[in-house]
């Protein structure tokens, strides 16, 4: 990946984020649950990497950490 591709990558991960976490805080506030459905997914999520780098659990953890952000953004 050459620098440009790995910037514009890093910076649609950024945009992409933002926009689902928002996108979930405004769902869960208007039909609550949401959070939980997506948490009782995640044995079911996985890292589609076909090498050495592959980490299921990693990517759960990511997920699980996105989870529990929006749950405190949605008490604040």
């Amino acid at each position: 990946m050459t620098n440009d591709t790995a910037i514009q990558a890093r910076r649609r991960e950024i945009a992409v984020e933002h926009v689902l976490f928002k996108l979930i805080e405004y769902v869960e506030a208007r039909q609550p649950g949401l959070l939980d459905v997506i948490e009782g997914s995640l044995e079911h999520l996985g890292d589609p990497a076909r090498d050495d780098t592959k980490d299921d659990e990693a990517v759960r953890d990511i997920a699980r950490r996105m989870v529990q952000g929006a749950r405190r953004e949605g008490t604040g």
